[in-house]
């Protein structure tokens, strides 16, 4: 089982840069694949990008393409996004998921475990 933690969410002009964290239990989490996806109010789940279990294979939304940089440290359990260029539509709730069985998993129901989530709001 995985536990996940996100932090380094916060406020932030447009334009702006935050680097999201997600630190990881458990001693099998090179075995996970690893993705973020976020929430607005009112909208579903979406997805933004992911990472295989090595790192060596990433996957971006085309809305964050360009923008949004995933990468992970298998000794440290932790992934992070790093953010630049933002806008105020990338305003959501943050989350980071860990799944098995696909390489980058794409879609909320390939994640088998979730974190609490982390807000990120971008003003105009």
């Amino acid at each position: 089982q995985v536990q996940l933690a996100e932090s380094g969410g916060g406020l932030v002009q447009a334009g702006g840069s935050l680097r999201l964290s997600c630190a990881a239990s458990g001693r099998t989490f090179s075995s996970y694949a690893m993705g973020w996806f976020r929430q607005a109010p009112g909208k579903d789940r979406e997805f933004v990008t992911a990472i295989s279990r090595s790192g060596g294979r990433t996957s971006y939304a085309d809305s964050v393409k360009g923008r949004f940089t995933i990468s992970r440290d298998n000794a440290k359990n932790t992934v992070v996004l790093q953010m630049s260029s933002l806008k105020p539509e990338d305003t959501a709730n943050y989350y980071c998921a860990a799944g098995l069985g696909y390489l980058v998993p794409l879609r909320p129901s390939d994640y088998h475990y979730w974190g609490q989530g982390t807000q990120v709001t971008v003003s105009s």
